[in-house]
């Protein structure tokens, strides 16, 4: 998954992905909607080190620095079992966002938030994810501008929960 892909300034065609995945040997490759997110075979390939060559190759190809979050199958098919909000996953699963970070996020920090927000979001973390389940959307949401005053991460991507199941259902 990349981060910001198609908003404002930072295009990036599906198309385009898919080459620089492919230019790197990588197999079954397919791209998901047209925001950053792509699937692939990797056979053994550590995700860190995949992170660090999808950045390099994708800036070498396209001159577009983003930030990459890989994940394999098992790690997204435990995230969707882990899932705390089911009832927002069935009643409106584009408001339910995961957010996926390079390290586990940190719990004492949701909490302090938590306690000093009064808004109807719930957040829970997970491990290197934040599920964050906005029901009334997060275009007019307090939490979104309170969790980047409070840096929460130094870098993660945000993904709903219709896009993560369809990132699941691609891998077989």
């Amino acid at each position: 998954m990349l981060r910001g892909i198609n908003l404002g300034k930072r295009q990036l065609k599906s198309v385009e992905l898919k080459a620089v995945v492919e230019g790197m040997g990588l197999t079954e490759v397919k791209t998901i909607l047209a925001s950053g997110n792509v699937v692939f075979e990797a056979g053994d390939a550590k995700p860190a080190q995949l992170e660090r060559d999808l950045h390099a190759a994708l800036e070498k190809a396209t001159g577009l620095k983003s930030q990459v979050f890989v994940r394999n199958r098992a790690e997204l098919a435990a995230l969707v079992e882990a899932n705390p909000f089911p009832e927002a996953a069935r009643a409106r699963p584009s408001y339910l966002v995961v957010s996926f970070h390079r390290d586990p996020v940190d719990t004492a920090a949701i909490e302090t938030l938590a306690a000093s927000y009064d808004g109807p979001e719930r957040m829970a973390a997970i491990g290197r994810e934040l599920f964050t389940d906005f029901p009334d959307g997060q275009g007019r949401s307090k939490l979104v501008p309170a969790m980047q005053k409070a840096r929460l991460s130094h870098g993660n991507t945000g993904r709903n929960w219709n896009t993560v199941c369809k990132l699941l259902a691609a891998l077989g």
